[in-house]
């Protein structure tokens, strides 16, 4: 009886790790059409990553974002047909261990895909032609042909995640298509409506590509792609931003050229922002790190080494890691986060090059 349950409890420990519980990291490869899924084991103050399995898709998959309730996650291709850009839905298991998935198409390739607040619609924004396209989900999680299509005619168009409230979408454009487009929106129906102004006018050569929350607080936090820094923009009662702060985080002299921001993540206590920086021309590539204050503005704390190009971000779903993409460095690396908001590299796999986004589970 003793050895069984000692049998029971070293099985137990396994599962959920020294310290904390066992999770999964999804990540879509365009290169090889496949879905990588890591499973990622916490042992003391690190994690163990090994790879779980490999998912054939048949089409070229690299935009990722799960389900905020049920077990599912959902991938597009960047660019395709009208009307037939392939994506699919992928069935979890309920240890988060991939089960199924079945392919689905959507109107135009996406950048970036999120879910609205009350669950009704998946939401997802092309850089290809800047278009914003809303899809209704059915009672499964499936996603059915576009209730609302938004084309301002502008390209570069870079991501769409709501605000906590839900009745608001914001979407950022970078490069020579710099503008910060503000809308109304009415989850039940997936309309969405201009407000007046529509643009937020971002600062000039500020590029916003993507976004955090506050989770209390008004509070707005862009990746700036070209200004490679920081903006904060508080979130007036009637849904317009204001811009509060544009932070460059360069060494004094240091060039622009060949640099430019990526993700961004917040932590889920809101203390503390992080931002991917990728060294294109430049060896420079770099987690940026901002500690949030008491009225809710950013205050950057430094720069953290990193693979080359870091472009995604997401957190363990306990929020005590970071998980970074490097795309020409072909790794997934996950960092500790410390109290302080230090980044402590504790573990690293080697993945295909070009792999962007990833969710955990």
């Amino acid at each position: 009886m003793t050895r069984t349950l000692s049998l029971l409890f070293l099985f137990a420990l396994s599962q959920i790790g020294l310290f904390g519980n066992v999770f999964h990291i999804y990540s879509p490869s365009s290169m090889k059409n496949t879905l990588w899924v890591v499973k990622a084991t916490p042992q003391g103050e690190g994690l163990r990553l090994e790879v779980a399995k490999k998912v054939e898709l048949d089409f070229s998959g690299r935009v990722i974002t799960a389900h905020p309730s049920k077990p599912l996650l959902y991938i597009t291709a960047t660019g395709g047909d009208p009307g037939k850009v392939p994506g699919a839905v992928v069935f979890l298991e309920k240890d988060s261990s991939y089960q199924k998935h079945q392919k689905v198409n959507f109107n135009d390739g996406a950048c970036y895909l999120s879910i609205d607040k009350e669950n009704r619609h998946i939401l997802g924004v092309s850089y290809r032609n800047g278009r914003l396209n809303v899809y209704p989900l059915d009672d499964n999680g499936i996603p059915g042909k576009a209730v609302t299509t938004i084309d301002e005619g502008k390209r570069e168009a870079h991501c769409v995640l709501l605000p906590p409230d839900g009745k608001n979408i914001y979407v950022p454009y970078v490069k020579g298509n710099l503008a910060l487009l503000q809308y109304a929106y009415d989850g039940k129906s997936g309309k969405v409506t201009a407000l007046e102004p529509k643009d937020a006018k971002p600062p000039l050569g500020s590029g916003p590509r993507h976004m955090a929350y506050h989770p209390t607080m008004p509070m707005v936090y862009f990746s700036n792609e070209q200004g490679i820094g920081l903006s904060t923009y508080r979130r007036e009662a009637n849904g317009q931003l204001k811009v509060e702060q544009d932070i460059s985080i360069l060494p004094p002299g240091m060039s622009k050229i060949g640099l430019s921001a990526s993700d961004l993540i917040i932590t889920p206590d809101g203390k503390f922002l992080f931002a991917g920086l990728r060294g294109h021309r430049q060896d420079f590539d770099r987690i940026s790190r901002y500690r949030v204050l008491e009225d809710g503005k950013a205050e950057f704390i430094g720069l953290t080494e990193s693979d080359k190009i870091p472009w995604g971000l997401t957190l363990s779903p306990d929020g005590k890691f970071l998980l970074a993409s490097a795309t020409t460095g072909a790794s997934l690396t996950a960092y500790k986060i410390s109290p302080n908001g230090n980044l402590k590299k504790v573990a690293s796999l080697v993945w295909d090059s070009g792999m962007t986004d990833l969710v955990t589970r």
